[in-house]
């Protein structure tokens, strides 16, 4: 008689015991084919999923191949989508094959991609060297951009609008942008019946402190490497959204075979029952480290969701759109590269490391590790310079992270 939470739902949603010998988790079903009780059966089940027939009402489709589906990872998308409140969600082998099976799946010659700017660095690679080889238009933008510069410059392309990619907050720098004043510009690009779609990259945040669906969006990409799965022991990455923009997806996924293992989807589905635990700590952990770094005399300026004042351009758009500051801090240190060079390598406890979302700390330096890629022009214009360092909390003492930066700092 009443709706359960979703950290109730990760203990057992989509799956029932006695469908495999009452085993309380779901078994690894690691196998490549399923056998079907008979011709007909395996007929009606390649019908449907080739989309030759329409399924009969509460019909699903049949265990084929598990290039196409498979017990864990249908299990796992189902859970997915409880936390966005989605129709459907997909899992993948990676963030970046989350990321590009989407854009292929939607994006076709002539068409003009808008993306925000910084992105994740392979993010980056793929709208701007390869996604031009297929004819394929990126244009670009920064959080500070108003929205009327960038309608102007997506009138001088001349060319159609088919997609909005923002990475939100953005990875390193943790700027925020606008889903729903996306949303809203996209409507009014809109040709005949056909919108531009919005995806929203929401790693950073995760499925706990933001919702880009209930903004407007109309798909949430993850590397589900990070808060998802939280342990750094896997590669995965997800995409959940409205049906008719994750069918698609679904169907690139299925002939470019981008899906995750059967294993990824059981230690996925392993980590989801701890994910409201883990990020709420590593919140609150980020929180301590944050304000200990912005009382520091080496640290010129800290980044962190969870210190806007009302004053901050972002701070709007954090109240209306965000659950919770999330665990990842950006400080730039007094001086360039040589002085964030002896930070990272005077760091004991805190291991120098790309990635993020585990329950262990890291920290990186982006311009010439996870945005090396990236040119320099972009960096600069998006803030990712010489003295910005990246943190990712994780779910440790804080005071004994705090000692460790303190150590580190003095080095500088």
């Amino acid at each position: 008689d009443r709706s359960l939470r979703p950290e109730t739902l990760m203990m057992g949603y989509g799956y029932h015991p006695e469908w495999s010998e009452g085993a309380l988790k779901s078994p690894i079903y690691q196998t490549s084919t399923f056998v079907f009780r008979s011709a007909a059966e395996g007929k009606r089940f390649f019908a449907l999923a080739n989309g030759l027939v329409d399924p009969e009402p509460g019909e699903q489709p049949g265990l084929i191949y598990s290039r196409l589906n498979n017990p864990d990872l249908e299990i796992l998308e189902d859970r997915l989508t409880v936390w966005d409140d989605a129709d459907a969600a997909l899992v993948f082998s990676s963030g970046m094959a989350a990321i590009a099976t989407t854009l292929l799946a939607h994006l076709r010659p002539g068409d003009v991609l808008l993306h925000s700017s910084p992105l994740y660095g392979g993010t980056d690679h793929v709208i701007r060297d390869i996604l031009p080889e297929f004819g394929v238009t990126p244009v670009e933008f920064i959080a500070s951009d108003p929205i009327a510069d960038v309608e102007a410059a997506l009138d001088a392309v001349g060319a159609d609008l088919r997609m909005i990619l923002i990475e939100t907050p953005a990875n390193p720098t943790n700027d925020l942008f606008d889903i729903e004043a996306l949303a809203r510009l996209a409507q009014r690009r809109a040709v005949g019946e056909r919108r531009p779609l919005v995806a929203v990259d929401n790693t950073f945040l995760g499925p706990m402190w933001q919702h880009p669906l209930a903004h407007g969006a109309d798909l949430v990409l993850y590397s589900a490497t990070k808060y998802i799965g939280g342990h750094s022991d896997l590669i995965a990455g997800a995409c959940v959204g409205t049906a008719d923009a994750v069918a698609p997806v679904a169907a690139m996924r299925t002939y470019l075979g981008t899906m995750a293992a059967p294993l990824t989807g059981w230690l996925l589905m392993r980590s989801l029952e701890t994910l409201h635990l883990r990020m709420e700590r590593q919140s609150q952990n980020a929180r301590r480290v944050a304000d200990f770094l912005a009382s520091h005399p080496k640290v010129k300026r800290v980044r962190y969701l969870g210190l806007l004042e009302p004053n901050d351009p972002d701070y709007e758009i954090y109240k209306r759109q965000c659950l919770g500051p999330g665990a990842m801090v950006s400080f730039n240190v007094d001086g360039g590269e040589d002085e964030a060079f002896r930070f990272l390598d005077a760091l004991q406890h805190i291991k120098l490391a790309v990635s993020l979302g585990g329950t262990e700390s890291l920290a990186e330096h982006p311009a010439t590790m996870t945005h090396a890629g990236v040119c320099d022009a972009a960096k600069q214009r998006s803030g990712v310079t010489a003295s910005l360092v990246r943190l990712s909390i994780g779910v440790e003492h804080p005071d004994d992270l705090i000692a460790d930066l303190a150590r580190a700092l003095d080095a500088v």
